[in-house]
Protein backbone atom coordinates (compact mmCIF):
# COMPACT_ATOMS: atom_id res chain seq x y z
CA UNK A 1 0.00 0.00 0.00
CA UNK A 2 2.93 2.22 0.92
CA UNK A 3 4.96 0.93 -1.97
CA UNK A 4 2.63 1.55 -4.31
CA UNK A 5 1.74 5.32 -3.03
CA UNK A 6 5.54 6.06 -3.41
CA UNK A 7 5.47 5.11 -6.89
CA UNK A 8 2.53 7.12 -7.73
CA UNK A 9 3.81 9.86 -6.28
CA UNK A 10 7.32 9.84 -7.89
CA UNK A 11 5.70 8.74 -11.06
CA UNK A 12 3.99 12.38 -10.96
CA UNK A 13 6.55 14.13 -10.21
CA UNK A 14 8.52 13.00 -13.39
CA UNK A 15 5.75 13.43 -15.35
CA UNK A 16 5.73 17.23 -14.01
CA UNK A 17 9.48 17.45 -14.63
CA UNK A 18 8.90 16.27 -17.98
CA UNK A 19 6.26 18.67 -18.40
CA UNK A 20 8.07 21.89 -17.51
CA UNK A 21 11.34 20.77 -19.49
CA UNK A 22 8.97 20.55 -22.74
CA UNK A 23 7.50 24.34 -22.28
CA UNK A 24 11.07 25.33 -21.58
CA UNK A 25 12.05 23.59 -24.62
CA UNK A 26 9.10 24.76 -26.42
CA UNK A 27 8.36 21.17 -28.45
CA UNK A 28 4.61 20.90 -27.48
CA UNK A 29 4.15 24.33 -28.31
CA UNK A 30 2.81 25.42 -31.69
CA UNK A 31 5.28 26.95 -34.51
CA UNK A 32 4.49 29.71 -34.37
CA UNK A 33 5.13 30.30 -30.32
CA UNK A 34 8.54 28.18 -30.91
CA UNK A 35 9.72 30.82 -33.42
CA UNK A 36 8.84 33.65 -30.87
CA UNK A 37 11.42 31.51 -28.33
CA UNK A 38 15.24 32.74 -28.30
CA UNK A 39 17.65 29.99 -29.49
CA UNK A 40 20.23 28.83 -27.16
CA UNK A 41 23.50 27.09 -28.39
CA UNK A 42 23.23 23.20 -27.07
CA UNK A 43 26.08 22.11 -25.11
CA UNK A 44 26.89 18.85 -24.08
CA UNK A 45 26.24 18.12 -20.57
CA UNK A 46 29.25 17.94 -18.84
CA UNK A 47 28.95 16.79 -15.22
CA UNK A 48 31.48 17.20 -11.75
CA UNK A 49 34.37 15.29 -11.53
CA UNK A 50 34.86 13.37 -8.70
CA UNK A 51 38.39 13.81 -8.36
CA UNK A 52 40.63 16.45 -6.35
CA UNK A 53 40.05 19.43 -9.25
CA UNK A 54 37.23 21.32 -9.53
CA UNK A 55 36.24 22.21 -12.88
CA UNK A 56 33.84 24.76 -14.00
CA UNK A 57 30.53 23.86 -16.53
CA UNK A 58 32.55 25.70 -19.31
CA UNK A 59 35.79 24.28 -19.24
CA UNK A 60 36.42 20.26 -20.05
CA UNK A 61 37.03 17.47 -17.73
CA UNK A 62 40.66 17.14 -19.37
CA UNK A 63 42.77 19.04 -16.67
CA UNK A 64 45.62 17.72 -15.46
CA UNK A 65 45.82 15.94 -11.84
CA UNK A 66 47.77 18.55 -9.36
CA UNK A 67 48.57 16.94 -6.41
CA UNK A 68 49.67 20.42 -4.55
CA UNK A 69 46.99 22.63 -5.54
CA UNK A 70 48.81 25.86 -3.11
CA UNK A 71 52.67 26.78 -4.57
CA UNK A 72 55.00 25.69 -1.64
CA UNK A 73 56.94 28.53 -0.02
CA UNK A 74 60.59 28.88 -1.65
CA UNK A 75 63.72 29.62 0.50
CA UNK A 76 66.73 31.10 -0.24
CA UNK A 77 69.60 29.29 0.27
CA UNK A 78 72.23 29.95 3.41
CA UNK A 79 74.23 31.62 0.65
CA UNK A 80 71.96 34.24 -0.85
CA UNK A 81 71.11 35.23 2.68
CA UNK A 82 72.52 38.74 3.23
CA UNK A 83 71.95 40.93 5.94
CA UNK A 84 71.48 44.21 4.09
CA UNK A 85 70.30 46.13 6.89
CA UNK A 86 74.25 45.91 7.87
CA UNK A 87 75.32 47.19 4.85
CA UNK A 88 73.81 50.00 4.07
CA UNK A 89 73.90 51.84 0.18
CA UNK A 90 75.32 55.40 1.08
CA UNK A 91 76.50 54.96 5.08
CA UNK A 92 76.73 58.11 7.13
CA UNK A 93 80.82 58.40 6.71
CA UNK A 94 82.80 61.29 6.98
CA UNK A 95 86.40 61.48 6.10
CA UNK A 96 88.86 63.42 7.07
CA UNK A 97 90.21 66.74 4.95
CA UNK A 98 93.19 66.73 3.64
CA UNK A 99 94.85 70.31 3.78
CA UNK A 100 96.40 69.94 0.03
CA UNK A 101 93.08 69.61 -1.48
CA UNK A 102 89.75 71.56 -1.61
CA UNK A 103 87.11 70.20 -1.97
CA UNK A 104 84.88 71.11 -5.20
CA UNK A 105 82.57 68.27 -5.67
CA UNK A 106 81.14 64.63 -4.29
CA UNK A 107 80.91 62.25 -7.51
CA UNK A 108 80.13 59.15 -5.70
CA UNK A 109 78.92 59.43 -1.87
CA UNK A 110 80.83 57.42 0.48
CA UNK A 111 78.93 53.60 -0.30
CA UNK A 112 79.46 50.43 1.60
CA UNK A 113 81.85 48.10 -0.10
CA UNK A 114 79.08 44.65 0.42
CA UNK A 115 80.12 41.25 0.56
CA UNK A 116 77.89 39.22 -1.95
CA UNK A 117 78.14 35.26 -0.46
CA UNK A 118 80.31 33.91 1.86
CA UNK A 119 83.81 33.47 -0.02
CA UNK A 120 87.11 35.66 0.85
CA UNK A 121 87.35 37.43 -2.17
CA UNK A 122 84.83 40.08 -2.85
CA UNK A 123 84.03 42.49 -5.56
CA UNK A 124 81.56 45.50 -6.29
CA UNK A 125 80.97 48.02 -8.98
CA UNK A 126 80.32 51.56 -8.92
CA UNK A 127 79.55 54.34 -11.42
CA UNK A 128 79.86 57.79 -12.15
CA UNK A 129 79.26 61.18 -13.97
CA UNK A 130 80.85 64.24 -14.60
CA UNK A 131 79.22 66.84 -15.77
CA UNK A 132 80.38 69.32 -18.81
CA UNK A 133 81.68 72.15 -16.61
CA UNK A 134 83.30 69.39 -14.38
CA UNK A 135 85.37 67.78 -17.59
CA UNK A 136 86.32 70.83 -18.90
CA UNK A 137 88.32 71.68 -15.94
CA UNK A 138 89.75 68.54 -15.47
CA UNK A 139 90.92 68.67 -19.01
CA UNK A 140 92.22 72.22 -18.95
CA UNK A 141 93.94 71.20 -15.71
CA UNK A 142 96.34 69.08 -17.36
CA UNK A 143 100.21 69.81 -16.82
CA UNK A 144 102.07 67.56 -19.69
CA UNK A 145 106.13 68.66 -19.19
CA UNK A 146 108.41 67.14 -21.06
CA UNK A 147 110.23 64.62 -18.93
CA UNK A 148 107.75 64.53 -16.02
CA UNK A 149 105.07 63.05 -15.07
CA UNK A 150 101.27 63.89 -16.11
CA UNK A 151 99.83 66.01 -13.35
CA UNK A 152 96.29 67.36 -12.51
CA UNK A 153 95.88 70.97 -10.61
CA UNK A 154 92.10 69.81 -10.41
CA UNK A 155 92.05 65.78 -9.91
CA UNK A 156 89.71 63.08 -9.45
CA UNK A 157 90.25 61.89 -5.92
CA UNK A 158 89.24 58.25 -4.91
CA UNK A 159 89.63 57.23 -1.16
CA UNK A 160 88.62 54.50 1.20
CA UNK A 161 87.71 54.48 4.44
CA UNK A 162 86.25 52.50 7.38
CA UNK A 163 82.37 52.56 8.02
CA UNK A 164 83.06 54.13 11.14
CA UNK A 165 80.52 56.84 11.63
CA UNK A 166 81.24 58.12 15.47
CA UNK A 167 84.06 60.68 14.13
CA UNK A 168 86.21 61.69 11.27
CA UNK A 169 87.69 59.05 9.12
CA UNK A 170 91.43 58.39 7.79
CA UNK A 171 92.15 56.88 4.52
CA UNK A 172 92.46 53.03 5.07
CA UNK A 173 92.22 50.13 1.95
CA UNK A 174 90.84 47.02 2.76
CA UNK A 175 92.91 44.09 2.23
CA UNK A 176 94.63 42.43 -0.54
CA UNK A 177 92.33 45.43 -2.84
CA UNK A 178 92.88 45.55 -6.34
CA UNK A 179 90.88 48.59 -8.28
CA UNK A 180 90.03 48.77 -12.21
CA UNK A 181 88.53 52.17 -13.88
CA UNK A 182 87.19 52.22 -16.71
CA UNK A 183 89.00 48.20 -17.26
CA UNK A 184 92.25 49.59 -16.50
CA UNK A 185 94.41 48.58 -13.51
CA UNK A 186 94.62 51.57 -11.25
CA UNK A 187 98.14 51.85 -9.74
CA UNK A 188 97.82 52.16 -5.72
CA UNK A 189 100.59 53.51 -3.10
CA UNK A 190 102.69 50.49 -2.58
CA UNK A 191 102.19 48.46 0.73
CA UNK A 192 104.80 48.86 3.79
CA UNK A 193 106.50 46.27 4.66
CA UNK A 194 106.53 44.37 7.99
CA UNK A 195 108.80 41.76 9.58
CA UNK A 196 105.50 40.71 11.89
CA UNK A 197 105.12 36.94 10.12
CA UNK A 198 101.70 36.34 8.97
CA UNK A 199 100.64 40.04 9.08
CA UNK A 200 99.64 41.53 5.80
CA UNK A 201 101.61 44.37 4.91
CA UNK A 202 99.75 47.58 5.20
CA UNK A 203 99.57 50.62 2.44
CA UNK A 204 99.72 53.95 3.84
CA UNK A 205 96.71 55.99 3.97
CA UNK A 206 96.64 57.98 1.18
CA UNK A 207 94.23 59.01 -1.16
CA UNK A 208 94.75 57.96 -5.27
CA UNK A 209 94.41 60.15 -8.15
CA UNK A 210 92.68 58.54 -10.65
CA UNK A 211 92.42 61.14 -13.21
CA UNK A 212 94.35 60.00 -16.27
CA UNK A 213 92.09 56.71 -15.94
CA UNK A 214 88.73 58.44 -16.11
CA UNK A 215 86.87 59.37 -19.06
CA UNK A 216 86.14 63.27 -19.44
CA UNK A 217 83.17 62.93 -21.33
CA UNK A 218 79.65 64.09 -19.73
CA UNK A 219 77.67 61.58 -21.68
CA UNK A 220 79.93 58.30 -21.01
CA UNK A 221 79.64 56.49 -17.49
CA UNK A 222 82.79 55.45 -15.56
CA UNK A 223 82.92 51.97 -14.17
CA UNK A 224 85.17 51.30 -10.91
CA UNK A 225 85.38 47.47 -10.53
CA UNK A 226 86.63 46.82 -7.04
CA UNK A 227 88.23 43.45 -5.66
CA UNK A 228 89.39 43.06 -1.83
CA UNK A 229 89.69 40.67 0.86
CA UNK A 230 86.44 40.43 3.21
CA UNK A 231 87.66 41.58 6.72
CA UNK A 232 84.78 39.99 9.01
CA UNK A 233 84.50 42.42 11.54
CA UNK A 234 85.21 45.18 9.70
CA UNK A 235 83.60 47.41 7.23
CA UNK A 236 84.72 49.82 4.23
CA UNK A 237 83.13 52.68 2.30
CA UNK A 238 84.58 54.07 -1.20
CA UNK A 239 83.95 57.46 -2.10
CA UNK A 240 85.16 59.67 -5.20
CA UNK A 241 85.60 63.77 -5.09
CA UNK A 242 86.44 66.48 -7.71
CA UNK A 243 90.03 68.10 -5.98
CA UNK A 244 91.71 71.33 -6.06
CA UNK A 245 95.29 70.65 -5.64
CA UNK A 246 96.99 73.01 -3.35
CA UNK A 247 101.00 73.95 -2.78
CA UNK A 248 103.06 74.52 0.11
CA UNK A 249 103.40 78.14 -0.32
CA UNK A 250 99.72 78.62 -0.64
CA UNK A 251 99.42 77.06 2.64
CA UNK A 252 101.67 78.95 4.11
CA UNK A 253 99.80 82.16 3.04
CA UNK A 254 96.54 80.99 4.45
CA UNK A 255 98.51 80.10 7.53
CA UNK A 256 99.75 83.57 7.34
CA UNK A 257 96.18 85.63 6.94
CA UNK A 258 94.92 83.73 9.96
CA UNK A 259 97.18 85.90 12.12
CA UNK A 260 99.85 86.07 14.74
CA UNK A 261 98.80 84.39 18.22
CA UNK A 262 100.19 87.86 20.76
CA UNK A 263 103.38 87.54 22.18
CA UNK A 264 101.90 88.10 25.71
CA UNK A 265 100.35 84.28 25.39
CA UNK A 266 103.82 83.38 24.99
CA UNK A 267 105.44 85.69 27.25
CA UNK A 268 102.68 83.86 30.17
CA UNK A 269 103.25 81.01 29.46
CA UNK A 270 107.45 81.51 30.18
CA UNK A 271 106.60 83.37 33.21
CA UNK A 272 104.20 80.47 34.67
CA UNK A 273 106.89 77.50 33.52
CA UNK A 274 109.71 78.97 35.28
CA UNK A 275 107.51 80.35 38.23
CA UNK A 276 105.98 76.68 39.11
CA UNK A 277 109.08 75.28 41.04
CA UNK A 278 109.80 78.75 42.92
CA UNK A 279 108.98 77.39 46.03
CA UNK A 280 111.13 74.22 45.84
CA UNK A 281 114.35 74.13 46.76
CA UNK A 282 115.43 73.32 43.00
CA UNK A 283 114.28 75.98 41.10
CA UNK A 284 114.35 76.62 37.46
CA UNK A 285 115.67 80.17 36.59
CA UNK A 286 115.72 80.33 33.34
CA UNK A 287 114.92 78.39 29.94
CA UNK A 288 117.09 77.76 27.31
CA UNK A 289 115.21 78.07 23.47
CA UNK A 290 116.77 77.69 20.08
CA UNK A 291 116.22 79.58 17.38
CA UNK A 292 116.97 76.73 14.70
CA UNK A 293 114.56 74.83 12.99
CA UNK A 294 114.86 71.11 13.90
CA UNK A 295 114.12 70.27 10.51
CA UNK A 296 116.82 72.49 8.76
CA UNK A 297 118.86 73.39 11.64
CA UNK A 298 119.16 77.14 10.45
CA UNK A 299 117.54 79.79 11.93
CA UNK A 300 114.00 80.53 11.62
CA UNK A 301 111.97 82.72 9.18
CA UNK A 302 108.24 81.50 10.74
CA UNK A 303 108.01 80.28 14.06
CA UNK A 304 105.17 78.46 14.24
CA UNK A 305 103.83 75.11 16.54
CA UNK A 306 100.42 73.13 17.01
CA UNK A 307 97.90 74.64 19.93
CA UNK A 308 98.18 71.27 20.95
CA UNK A 309 101.69 71.16 22.38
CA UNK A 310 102.47 72.38 25.64
CA UNK A 311 106.46 72.97 24.76
CA UNK A 312 107.87 76.17 23.58
CA UNK A 313 110.34 75.57 21.09
CA UNK A 314 108.96 76.09 17.55
CA UNK A 315 109.96 75.29 14.14
CA UNK A 316 109.84 77.23 10.75
CA UNK A 317 106.33 76.74 9.19
CA UNK A 318 107.45 76.52 5.61
CA UNK A 319 110.19 73.49 6.11
CA UNK A 320 107.12 72.07 7.89
CA UNK A 321 104.99 72.06 5.28
CA UNK A 322 107.23 71.50 2.31
CA UNK A 323 108.22 68.17 4.24
CA UNK A 324 104.16 67.25 5.04
CA UNK A 325 103.88 68.18 0.86
CA UNK A 326 106.26 65.21 -0.07
CA UNK A 327 105.29 62.80 2.70
CA UNK A 328 102.34 63.38 4.53
CA UNK A 329 102.52 62.73 7.91
CA UNK A 330 101.47 66.11 10.27
CA UNK A 331 103.70 65.40 13.20
CA UNK A 332 105.19 67.61 15.46
CA UNK A 333 109.41 67.40 14.66
CA UNK A 334 109.94 68.28 18.73
CA UNK A 335 107.41 66.20 19.97
CA UNK A 336 106.48 63.65 17.73
CA UNK A 337 102.69 64.32 18.88
CA UNK A 338 99.98 65.12 16.03
CA UNK A 339 100.62 68.36 14.78
CA UNK A 340 97.65 68.99 12.42
CA UNK A 341 97.40 71.83 9.83
CA UNK A 342 94.39 73.50 11.48
CA UNK A 343 96.31 73.65 14.85
CA UNK A 344 99.44 75.19 13.72
CA UNK A 345 100.09 78.55 14.96
CA UNK A 346 102.30 81.27 14.21
CA UNK A 347 104.19 82.41 17.63
CA UNK A 348 103.95 86.55 17.95
CA UNK A 349 106.82 86.24 20.95
CA UNK A 350 109.63 84.54 18.65
CA UNK A 351 108.65 86.18 15.54
CA UNK A 352 109.86 89.53 17.46
CA UNK A 353 112.58 87.89 19.47
CA UNK A 354 114.11 86.95 15.60
CA UNK A 355 113.15 90.55 13.95
CA UNK A 356 114.82 92.25 17.52
CA UNK A 357 117.89 94.67 16.61
CA UNK A 358 119.16 92.88 20.05
CA UNK A 359 119.84 90.02 18.93
CA UNK A 360 123.02 89.10 17.51
CA UNK A 361 123.66 87.66 14.38
CA UNK A 362 125.74 84.49 15.15
CA UNK A 363 123.70 82.94 17.74
CA UNK A 364 121.15 80.48 17.72
CA UNK A 365 119.73 80.10 21.32
CA UNK A 366 118.57 82.68 23.78
CA UNK A 367 117.85 82.24 27.38
CA UNK A 368 114.34 83.23 28.74
CA UNK A 369 114.15 84.80 32.15
CA UNK A 370 111.07 84.83 34.96
CA UNK A 371 109.93 88.20 33.95
CA UNK A 372 109.43 86.45 29.85
CA UNK A 373 112.56 88.78 28.52
CA UNK A 374 114.92 87.20 27.25
CA UNK A 375 118.78 87.14 25.88
CA UNK A 376 121.43 86.50 24.11
CA UNK A 377 123.14 83.05 24.64
CA UNK A 378 126.92 82.85 23.68
CA UNK A 379 128.52 79.40 23.86
CA UNK A 380 131.23 78.94 25.57
CA UNK A 381 133.48 78.05 22.91
CA UNK A 382 133.32 81.13 21.33
CA UNK A 383 133.89 83.31 24.85
CA UNK A 384 137.19 81.25 25.15
CA UNK A 385 137.56 82.15 21.30
CA UNK A 386 137.35 85.45 21.95
CA UNK A 387 139.12 86.06 25.11
CA UNK A 388 142.23 84.35 23.18
CA UNK A 389 142.11 86.25 20.01
CA UNK A 390 142.20 89.09 22.29
CA UNK A 391 145.18 87.80 24.17
CA UNK A 392 147.14 87.45 20.59
CA UNK A 393 146.39 91.03 19.74
CA UNK A 394 147.89 92.77 22.94
CA UNK A 395 151.08 90.13 22.66
CA UNK A 396 151.63 90.91 19.04
CA UNK A 397 151.12 94.73 20.14
CA UNK A 398 153.17 95.04 22.76
CA UNK A 399 155.88 93.17 20.60
CA UNK A 400 155.87 95.98 18.02
CA UNK A 401 156.14 98.62 20.36
CA UNK A 402 159.25 96.53 21.96
CA UNK A 403 160.43 96.86 18.74
CA UNK A 404 159.68 100.33 17.88
CA UNK A 405 161.50 101.47 21.55
CA UNK A 406 164.46 99.80 20.74
CA UNK A 407 164.47 101.77 16.32
CA UNK A 408 164.24 104.59 17.91
CA UNK A 409 165.92 105.02 21.36
CA UNK A 410 169.18 102.90 20.24
CA UNK A 411 171.24 104.18 17.59
CA UNK A 412 174.27 101.26 18.43
CA UNK A 413 173.39 97.40 18.60
CA UNK A 414 176.79 96.94 19.07
CA UNK A 415 176.02 95.91 22.92
CA UNK A 416 173.84 93.10 21.73
CA UNK A 417 177.11 91.85 19.47
CA UNK A 418 179.22 92.54 22.51
CA UNK A 419 177.40 90.31 24.63
CA UNK A 420 177.19 87.68 22.18
CA UNK A 421 181.33 87.80 21.59
CA UNK A 422 181.66 87.79 25.70
CA UNK A 423 179.83 85.02 25.41
CA UNK A 424 181.84 83.19 23.09
CA UNK A 425 185.26 83.85 24.59
CA UNK A 426 183.72 81.97 27.81
CA UNK A 427 182.84 79.83 25.79
CA UNK A 428 185.64 78.73 23.74
CA UNK A 429 188.33 79.86 26.00
CA UNK A 430 190.61 77.11 27.88
CA UNK A 431 193.35 79.05 29.19
CA UNK A 432 194.29 79.30 33.16
CA UNK A 433 194.14 82.85 33.31
CA UNK A 434 190.99 82.84 31.96
CA UNK A 435 189.64 80.58 34.79
CA UNK A 436 190.99 82.21 37.58
CA UNK A 437 189.24 85.82 36.33
CA UNK A 438 186.26 84.32 35.58
CA UNK A 439 183.00 85.20 38.12
CA UNK A 440 181.21 81.99 39.02
CA UNK A 441 178.35 82.84 36.79
CA UNK A 442 180.24 82.65 34.11
CA UNK A 443 181.94 79.43 34.95
CA UNK A 444 178.09 78.27 35.10
CA UNK A 445 177.77 79.37 31.72
CA UNK A 446 181.06 77.54 30.24
CA UNK A 447 179.93 74.43 31.64
CA UNK A 448 176.51 74.35 30.08
CA UNK A 449 177.19 75.76 26.84
CA UNK A 450 180.09 73.19 26.50
CA UNK A 451 177.98 70.23 27.51
CA UNK A 452 174.69 71.13 25.25
CA UNK A 453 175.98 72.13 21.56
CA UNK A 454 179.99 72.23 21.01
CA UNK A 455 179.18 72.71 16.92
CA UNK A 456 177.06 75.39 18.06
CA UNK A 457 179.60 77.49 19.36
CA UNK A 458 182.44 76.45 16.66
CA UNK A 459 180.06 78.34 13.80
CA UNK A 460 179.67 81.35 16.17
CA UNK A 461 183.40 81.51 16.82
CA UNK A 462 184.16 81.13 12.65
CA UNK A 463 181.55 83.92 12.38
CA UNK A 464 182.75 86.12 14.66
CA UNK A 465 186.54 85.68 13.22
CA UNK A 466 185.39 87.97 10.11
CA UNK A 467 184.73 91.29 12.88
CA UNK A 468 187.47 90.73 15.53
CA UNK A 469 190.72 88.98 14.80
CA UNK A 470 192.32 89.67 18.08
CA UNK A 471 190.12 87.53 19.33
CA UNK A 472 190.39 85.07 17.45
CA UNK A 473 194.39 84.83 17.71
CA UNK A 474 193.88 83.87 21.50
CA UNK A 475 191.19 81.25 20.67
CA UNK A 476 194.09 79.35 18.29
CA UNK A 477 196.44 79.50 21.14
Amino acid sequence: MHSRSYYTTRQAISQQQQSQSSVSSGKDLPPAHQASLPQTPRTNPVYQSTGYTSVTPQQPASATYNPYPYAPKVLPSPLQIQPRSQYPVHPDVRLKKLPFFDLLAELLKPSSLMPQGSMRLQENTFAFHLTPQQSTDVASSRDCRAGSKMDYTVQIQMRFCLQETSCEQEDCFPPSIAVKVNGKLCPLPNPIPTNKPGVEPKRPPRPVNISPLVKLSPTVANQIHVTWSADYGRRYAIAIYLVRKLSSAELLSRLKNRGVRHSDYTRGLIKEKLNEDADSEIATTSLRVSLACPLGKMRMCTPCRASTCSHLQCFDASLFLQMNERKPTWNCPVCDKPALYDNLVIDGYFQEVLNSKKLLPDVNEIQLLQDGSWENLVPKKEKDKEKSETKVITNSQDRKIDVDTVDLDESNLTPPKQKKRAEIIDLISDSDDDDEHTTPTQSIKKMTSGTSSPKKSQTSSISSTSESPELMIIDLE
